[in-house]
């Protein structure tokens, strides 16, 4: 593009007084590309960080790898042999059996509700972080030591402890749902009640875990849900978690019967559902873009409409239609540019502002999380500028075409 072509584009931005001022319906275009731009950057960017937020909340309590049993009972007697094979498996760093039931609570009042029960290896030394639940203690610890030198000890979460009212120390009463037995001298089942005491409290950030969670003893766990022996199963941590659905498919191959699901898998309903939502609404904030395009259209079409009679003297004098096409073929990609590079600093300002100052507060009990992430990704914001340039230029093609037609007599007719 010669200096002739660029400075002859740069004269039909501006408007007619005379100034340097861009024109209004130029500001109008660049306008629309701007607001495009930064709402897709800013709603990506909260998708993300929605995304990335429930993950890392999901896997303080959850592990990367969880090794199964088939069959009804839900349990794993020969959980020992499977554990060592399982610390054997190349990727994994860490280890150890879990137990999963649920039971009811209470405080000794008549208030008392259902609550998810995990047992887990007493914190202490040599003991495998599996997951990060330990390091997430609001009060005492993970070693569940009672007062009276036992490991009965119970640590819930904070929000089930509050509706409780216990602190440490208190005692609560439990009810398990599992491993109930018929008698038959009554005609029916009789509830196990265990008494445990309160020896912490832990605070996650979600919902779930501290809403409904209480984790206790391996052992203590075993007894509550009639196990026996046995546990529910083998949890473990990998090297990378994002590696984790290829060691747990080496692990079903070198188990054999046991079920083996990885984090994505175990939670696959709800990251797949933000995928589809951040799909969704990325194309249709991408419509703002496209309608912004057709701005430009419009824009470049009033503007051959206003030049033609100074389009029809520049074809006289030996301009070129391939000049004409780029004459406008630049401004709409300075109108493209400058839209798109606005666009690009409001949203990641936007986005940042949103993030460090947690400005919209949610509801933790409906969304899972207290404030509104915001996670930008190098290649998310990289195609949304590649595309709003894009649309910009395809946008120039039908105005410049038409501009380029022209003939020089009848271009010097139009007025």
């Amino acid at each position: 593009m010669t200096s002739l072509e660029m400075a002859i584009a740069w004269r039909y931005l501006r408007s007619r007084k005379g100034t340097r001022l861009l024109s209004f319906i130029t500001l109008i275009a660049m306008g629309g590309v701007l607001v495009g731009v930064s709402a897709l950057i800013v709603t990506i960017g909260v998708m993300n960080g929605m995304q990335n937020d429930l993950r890392e909340k999901i896997l303080v309590g959850s592990p990367d790898i969880r090794v199964l049993n088939f069959g009804d009972e839900l349990k794993m007697p020969e959980w020992r042999s499977t554990l060592v094979k399982v610390r054997g498996q190349p990727g994994v760093t860490a280890a150890a059996p879990f137990v999963l039931t649920q039971g009811g609570v209470s405080a000794g009042h008549t208030y008392g509700e259902g609550a998810m029960v995990m047992g887990i290896e007493p914190a202490g030394r040599g003991v495998a972080n599996v997951t990060s639940i330990r390091g997430h203690a609001r009060a005492g610890d993970f070693r569940f030591a009672t007062s009276d030198g036992q490991t009965r000890g119970a640590v819930l979460g904070r929000r089930l402890a509050e509706r409780l009212n216990v602190y440490l120390g208190d005692t609560i009463t439990m009810v398990a749902f599992a491993g109930l037995r018929f008698n038959a001298a009554i005609g029916g089942y009789v509830p196990k009640l265990e008494k445990f005491e309160v020896t912490g409290t832990f605070e996650t950030g979600m919902y779930e875990y501290d809403n409904a969670y209480i984790y206790m003893s391996l052992q203590a766990a075993r007894e509550f849900a009639g196990l026996g022996d046995a546990v529910t199963g083998i949890e473990a941590q990998t090297a990378d978690r994002w590696h984790a659905n290829k060691v747990a498919d080496k692990l079903r191959n070198s188990l054999g019967s046991a079920r083996v699901v990885d984090w994505q898998e175990q939670n696959s309903g709800l990251f797949q559902a933000l995928k589809l939502e951040k799909l969704v609404l990325g194309l249709i904030l991408l419509l703002i873009v496209i309608v912004a395009a057709f701005n430009i259209v419009s824009t470049l079409t009033m503007v051959v409409k206003d030049k033609t009679r100074e389009i029809g003297i520049l074809k006289a004098m030996g301009m070129r239609s391939r000049s004409v096409r780029r004459i406008f073929l630049a401004q709409g990609l300075v109108i493209g540019l400058v839209g798109t590079g606005l666009g690009l600093v409001l949203g990641l300002g936007v986005s940042v502002a949103l993030d460090r100052y947690k400005l919209f507060k949610l509801d933790p009990s409906v969304y899972f999380i207290d404030h509104l992430p915001v996670s930008l990704e190098v290649l998310d914001v990289i195609w949304i500028v590649l595309a709003s340039i894009t649309i910009a230029v395809l946008a120039t093609l039908y105005p410049s075409v038409q501009a380029a037609r022209l003939y020089p007599v009848e271009a010097i007719r139009a007025e």
